[in-house]
């Protein structure tokens, strides 16, 4: 069941009034690859640019970005989250992985934050390094888990 399209087919915002108030949570996750050149300016776990701090400007950007989801998603619910946590590091393959988590009490869930969370400090990435270099690639924005809502999910 498509549930943004009414009897009509007109698009419409889901009708959450008689759902009940759960904890909700979801995480996200978004990969940047960045070019050797870009990786060799990791000092502390860190790229220092003369834009500022890449992984904690990205980390500030991702949570502005879950926060204003309802503004840039159409039909999507406008919520306040009680929490946004973003995590950045770097995988065994020198990929910069960006996991973002974001949780509420309310009757619906936080998927579409968590994911525009990610994407948003993705995008912070790539801002603040192409500089460096335009080879850098966003890749594999996808939802991690999520719980709360009528069914859980969690990729293995």
């Amino acid at each position: 069941m498509i549930t943004h399209i009414d009897k009509l087919g007109n698009p419409t915002m889901v009708d959450v009034s008689e759902k009940k108030v759960t904890n909700r949570s979801a995480t996200a996750r978004s990969i940047v690859v960045l070019p050797s050149e870009v990786l060799s300016q990791i000092t502390d776990g860190e790229i220092q640019t003369k834009k500022g701090a890449v992984f904690n400007t990205a980390i500030i950007a991702g949570i502005m970005g879950a926060k204003k989801t309802g503004d840039l998603i159409p039909l999507c619910h406008p919520l306040g989250l009680d929490n946004c946590n973003i995590v950045v590091y770097i995988n065994e393959e020198q990929e910069v992985v960006i996991d973002c988590t974001a949780s509420l009490s309310a009757k619906t869930g936080v998927e579409m934050e968590a994911l525009v969370g990610a994407s948003i400090a993705a995008l912070t990435i790539y801002d603040m390094c192409k500089a460096m270099s335009h080879d850098i690639v966003i890749k594999d924005t996808k939802l991690i888990s999520k719980t709360g809502g009528k069914n859980d999910f969690n990729r293995a």
